[in-house]
């Protein structure tokens, strides 16, 4: 941390230039992370810089109040660092208005999706904010913080409820038109975030819904969008560097690759900011972007995380610098994901593949396995299921995707007697009390992936029903625990898209000698 001799950072800090008056508010954000803070800030404060308008942003954090504090403290002010290894930079974007704690506060955030002010809904609230089912895409209407909202108007939990009554509160008070824009890692997320909320819509009391549901179909549009940066958490490290090289306090700096992308579809029924004088794409191709994006980049970087955490990396560049992973990574990427993609007009995909890698070795950044591994639960269900099913409807059973899923368990869910690691400790999921307790329950990796895949069905019910990726991961499991990563590496590589009548399992002996 930085010396109590070094000034906070508010407005009259010296050296720091802001404009006498911030912009009106025209955009309320769920989620008000570090995340947001790199990427959706960024690019408002550029555009609201170069061309005006009212898009000052509000930020909502959903139950944490570290950030929102720090900000109220700051004077809506951060530093973002984008760091690379070939130095840093520092920037303080300026486009916020107000921040608050959605748990704290849930009146004013009704009140400010409310405002016939607000034009834009945006979230960032991670695939596990949107309190949906995995197994079958829909709200989860078992989830108990579901049913408190749909009982209770006045102070909902979930971004879903949040969102509709926020709407319905527009409804009543003066009907503004409202768009809303899922910044989350779901495929084609305007339409699945269109989905959760009739469905919550729907499940209120008969006269209600139906007065509800035909008022978000005339007055709310819900784009999708693609967005993409490494944001690794805030650490002690950017403190200090603020500290030391702009000589004042921040609370809440967010390091930043240099590296940014937003891709948009054009489908704002109140208006927006001018995004593209920032760099935003509006393309009517945000689904071929989001597969990339949640499959060629997202998957793999999951690979990497998993067997890299099992491995002793800390970070992902630590690694990518596994010569078995780098290649296990290449493979995925290049044989069981891409295929699966409708690459964009404009992508060439071996310059994409060269960026990612060029990325994820950005040691400067030392984004952490544990981080990138956080919540696989939720995340795996949107990258793994498609591409591995239409492997397997050719013939071919998905290996590294397979493989994936058994690192995936393994870190978060091991089989009595086998220890992840550190690093697959740190990780944070959901699903873990419940996967533990199969883990516990199981004697080998087949019955573990058969509890999980085909019982429980982690990756959904259609991939609950093939037997031979169940199978599959089961003896990666095995080969996991009893070997280790670089082994069951080998195994994977080695079986890489055979047809099926032909799966034969090397020994695990043949396989460790080839590492």
């Amino acid at each position: 941390m930085a010396t109590p001799s070094t000034p906070p950072l508010t407005a009259k800090t010296p050296g720091i230039l802001r404009r006498t008056t911030a912009p009106a508010p025209g955009i309320v954000h769920l989620g008000f992370g570090n995340f947001h803070r790199a990427h959706q800030a960024v690019y408002t404060d550029k555009a609201v810089a170069a061309q005006g308008g009212d898009w000052g942003i509000i930020g909502v954090s959903s139950r944490s109040s570290r950030i929102t504090d720090a900000m109220q403290e700051q004077d809506m002010l951060y530093t973002v660092v984008e760091i690379s290894p070939e130095g840093s930079s520092f920037s303080v974007p300026r486009v916020h208005t107000d921040a608050f704690t959605a748990a704290h506060q849930p009146e004013k955030l009704r009140e400010a999706i409310g405002a016939a002010s607000t034009r834009i809904v945006s979230l960032t609230v991670t695939e596990n904010g949107y309190t949906y089912s995995p197994a079958t895409g829909s709200l989860n209407l078992t989830d108990p913080n579901v049913q408190h909202d749909l009982v209770h108007r006045e102070a909902p939990r979930t971004s879903i409820g949040q969102m509709v009554r926020g709407l319905q509160e527009r409804a009543r008070t003066h009907s503004e038109p409202i768009t809303i824009l899922s910044c989350d890692n779901l495929a084609d997320n305007g339409h699945h975030t269109q989905r959760l909320v009739r469905e919550f819509a729907s499940r209120l009391p008969a006269a209600e819904a139906t007065e509800t549901l035909a008022w978000i179909d005339t007055h709310v549009t819900f784009p999708s969008s693609m967005v993409d940066r490494i944001v690794p958490a805030t650490t002690d490290h950017y403190r200090r560097l603020v500290a030391e090289h702009r000589g004042y306090r921040d609370l809440v700096p967010v390091p930043a690759e240099p590296f940014s992308m937003w891709i948009v579809e054009d489908n704002f029924i109140a208006g927006r900011p001018a995004w593209e004088v920032g760099g935003a794409v509006f393309s009517n191709e945000v689904a071929g972007y989001e597969q990339l994006k949640v499959r060629l980049l997202n998957g793999t970087h999951s690979l990497i995380a998993y067997l890299g955490a099992l491995s002793g990396a800390a970070t992902i560049p630590d690694s990518v610098t596994i010569p078995a992973i780098e290649a296990a990574a290449r493979s995925v990427l290049r044989e069981e994901y891409l295929p699966s993609v409708s690459v964009p007009s404009s992508v060439d995909v071996n310059a994409y593949e060269e960026q990612l890698f060029s990325r994820w070795r950005n040691s400067a950044l030392g984004h952490r396995t544990s981080q990138v591994g956080s919540d696989g639960s939720v995340k795996l269900r949107q990258r793994i299921p498609l591409p591995a099913l239409q492997m397997l409807d050719d013939g071919r059973v998905p290996q590294l995707l397979a493989l994936t899923t058994a690192a995936y368990l393994s870190c978060i869910a091991p089989i009595n007697g086998f220890r992840p690691g550190v690093h697959a400790d740190a990780m944070e999921d959901p699903a873990r009390k419940l996967l533990s307790r199969l883990a516990n329950e199981s004697r080998s990796g087949h019955e573990l992936a058969h509890k999980v895949l085909a019982e429980h069905h982690l990756l959904g019910e259609e991939l609950a029903e093939r037997a031979e990726f169940t199978n599959r991961t089961g003896e990666l499991i095995d080969v996991l625990h009893t070997h280790g990563p670089l082994a069951a590496i080998a195994e994977a590589s080695g079986k890489a898209g055979p047809s099926l009548p032909n799966l034969q399992t090397p020994s695990l002996q043949t396989a460790q000698g080839t590492l």
